[in-house]
């Protein structure tokens, strides 16, 4: 296992599944192993062209594509990943890595396939195939030409050849950043899906202290229905609803989020993880078909979407948590939703929600910061996944390294 305690600065790039830009962190990491510091010298998020933007929705959605298309669009993101890295150098000098996750346009769990699809396959006589699979656009090596500093992607992979779901692979950078000596707690990041960090209380700053058997997993969906269904029923006018404004005005439809929360997926025990391909364009469209026969008004559809992802998250806790957190320190993007907020602490009471600004680390580039790290921990070759959240049979080292 490698060790550092020299101080580095990396940049991490992150774009989640709601797919409204690039985040970009400049983190100044100090420390050794999993007994680090992360300071954020600079964060901004660039969006996306419109045009692109289209596009990675469109394959998103389950747009076809040709592979030439599909080369094209791999290098466009990756230009505009690059791009992030070189506008948020303060001193191009001083960087000397980066950790880029890329964006996902494809994400598969770990399945037994149906017999179709191994009949499919028996002219090379495969054995039960239960590996994921997870496509992550952006590639490192084309981001490592056009800035001039070494960079490191396709973190999910490693993981998931070892059995993995590949995701979350965020827990054991919150659990250095944001574990207590005493309590335990729960770090729930909430971008175009929603997934939960379960911290037992650790001090790493004890003698040998391992870190603990952490949890995590996707509660599900978490901006992505809303801003779809915000985008549809302005006609297009509006990608999301600022501070859930829109959505504050309605009511919540009880009915239905008590049938909504008996989708399979939220049965489901962990590990697991979800993307568009499950809570996305076909699921918001089941929705808006089982509500018309409550005559909501949009404001009323749109608070019942909000108490969804609300719900969902506190049921999850509730059936799959140890014990309940003493608190909860939200972050991402949804972490700005005012009524998302006031939702979750309704569903969550009488534990404290709050963002976790109020611990020192950056709610807004968080994610940004987490690739940073992944990306130190990467290169001195430190096994990063955490197979008690991913189900991976070991820890490995995550990450291709660009150039070698």
């Amino acid at each position: 296992m490698g060790n550092n305690s020299e101080g580095m600065r990396v940049i991490g790039l992150m774009s989640g599944t709601s797919i409204d830009g690039i985040d970009a962190a400049l983190v100044e990491i100090n420390g050794a192993g999993f007994n680090l510091e992360a300071r954020l010298v600079a964060g901004a998020t660039y969006p996306y062209p419109d045009q692109l933007r289209h596009r990675i929705l469109a394959v998103c959605s389950g747009g076809a594509l040709t592979l030439a298309e599909l080369a094209a669009l791999d290098d466009s993101i990756a230009y505009q990943f690059a791009q992030a890295a070189l506008r948020i150098q303060t001193d191009q000098a001083s960087v000397q890595l980066i950790g880029s996750h890329g964006q996902t346009v494809y994400h598969r769990p770990p399945h037994i396939p149906q017999p179709e699809t191994l009949a499919r396959l028996k002219e090379n006589e495969p054995g039960p195939i239960s590996l994921g699979y997870s496509l992550q656009l952006g590639r490192g090596a084309l981001i490592a030409q056009l800035t001039g500093i070494p960079t490191i992607s396709n973190f999910r992979a490693a993981d998931i050849a070892v059995g993995g779901q590949g995701a979350p692979l965020v827990p054991p950078v919150d659990a250095c950043l944001l574990s207590h000596p005493h309590d335990c707690r729960c770090i729930q990041n909430l971008g175009g899906m929603a997934n939960v960090t379960y911290l037992p209380a650790w001090d790493k700053r004890q003698p040998n202290a391992d870190m603990p058997s952490i949890m995590g997993w996707d509660t599900g969906p978490g901006n992505v229905l809303l801003d779809l269904a915000v985008h549809h029923l302005s006609d297009g006018k509006l990608a999301y609803d600022l501070n859930g404004e829109w959505a504050s005005q309605g009511k919540p439809c009880s009915p239905l989020i008590e049938q909504w929360l008996q989708h399979p997926f939220f049965q489901q025990p962990p590990p697991k993880s979800t993307g568009r391909e499950l809570f996305g364009q076909g699921y918001l469209q089941q929705c808006l078909q089982e509500a018309d026969a409550y005559q909501l008004t949009p404001a009323d559809f749109l608070a019942t979407l909000t108490d969804l992802t609300a719900a969902s998250i506190a049921q999850s806790y509730r059936t799959f948590l140890p014990q309940l957190p003493a608190q909860v320190f939200l972050c991402g993007g949804g972490s700005q939703n005012l009524y998302l907020r006031q939702r979750l602490q309704h569903w969550l009471a009488p534990i404290v929600v709050s963002t976790t600004d109020e611990q020192g680390i950056s709610s807004a580039y968080k994610e940004a910061i987490a690739f940073a790290i992944l990306a130190f921990w990467r290169k001195h070759g430190i096994p990063a996944n955490s197979p008690s959240v991913t189900g991976a049979k070991t820890a490995v080292a995550m990450g291709e390294i660009y150039p070698i």
